[in-house]
């Protein structure tokens, strides 16, 4: 027991029902905060703090942290470390509730150890506006080959579209298993998100861009003229003209299609145009 708190600092184990893998590598670690560039009086917004090794790094280099922890003993855990820190708070509760710039209350920077069962939700969640002027999470190695795929590529899909429409996406390095505690059975890698200065689509089509390009790929096998007939019940007539308006080719295929094409197409439906 701490005599200064009279709580216990040995962590918990950790919780398999959570998605709990503890990053413990200080090459990773310092790979994430270096990532995030300068921080002296920033704020940082981190997701899944955990048992605190990059809140620790986050707390010695940012002008504020506010991380956000699900777990209630490992919160609990991070108070009593932090409790005469005060430019970090520890927020206990689930990411996807909280909305992240509100938490920030002006720019921020967002990192994170994602858990890996809801990574997706999270992505999406963090383009919310207020965006982060950067953000950098570690995610299994295949959810980072998608978010940076080119279209054509075999793992080039609707994650792909609707981050790389938002944002700039650079992948930044490998981890291991053996860099967590517990190791996963998947291999991680950490990549790095900054907004477009000009987004493929504008904020009035954000969600129709989304949800088309969603079931766009829902029919990823299928020539985009078919798709727009599914997913708008147009006739074939007037699906391969507005295909045509928007330079697209209407035997092209959702997969060979970047983000500029597909925002192209949507506008053009939200206007009417065939």
């Amino acid at each position: 027991m701490s005599e200064r708190s009279g709580f216990s600092m040995r962590p918990p184990p950790p919780r398999k029902r959570l998605g709990q893998h503890f990053l413990h590598d200080t090459r990773a670690l310092d790979a994430i905060v270096d990532a995030l560039g300068p921080l002296d009086g920033r704020t940082v917004v981190e997701i899944g703090p955990g048992r605190g090794a990059l809140t620790e790094r986050l707390a010695a280099r940012a002008g504020r942290v506010v991380a956000i922890e699900l777990d209630r003993d490992l919160a609990a855990r991070l108070r009593a470390q932090y409790a005469d820190r005060p430019h970090v708070t520890i927020v206990e509760a689930d990411v996807l509730d909280v909305s992240l710039g509100e938490l920030a209350n002006g720019p921020y920077l967002l990192a994170g150890n994602v858990p890996y069962y809801i990574t997706t939700p999270i992505l999406f969640h963090a383009l919310a506006h207020p965006r982060p002027e950067i953000a950098v999470y570690l995610v299994q190695r295949e959810v980072a080959e998608r978010m940076a795929a080119p279209p054509g590529s075999k793992v080039y899909g609707a994650l792909s579209v609707n981050l790389q429409a938002f944002l700039d996406v650079t992948f930044v390095r490998d981890v291991g298993p053996r860099s967590f505690t517990p190791p996963p059975a998947v291999d991680s890698a950490i990549v790095k998100v900054r907004p477009r200065a000009v987004p493929a689509i504008d904020a009035a089509h954000e969600a129709a861009f989304r949800t088309f390009v969603i079931g766009a790929f829902g029919l990823r096998r299928k020539q985009m003229v078919r798709v727009v007939r599914t997913l708008r019940g147009l006739p074939p007539e007037a699906a391969d003209a507005v295909l045509r308006r928007c330079d697209i080719d209407p035997m092209a295929r959702p997969e060979t299609l970047d983000a500029e094409a597909f925002a192209r197409l949507v506008r053009a439906l939200a206007e009417g145009v065939a």
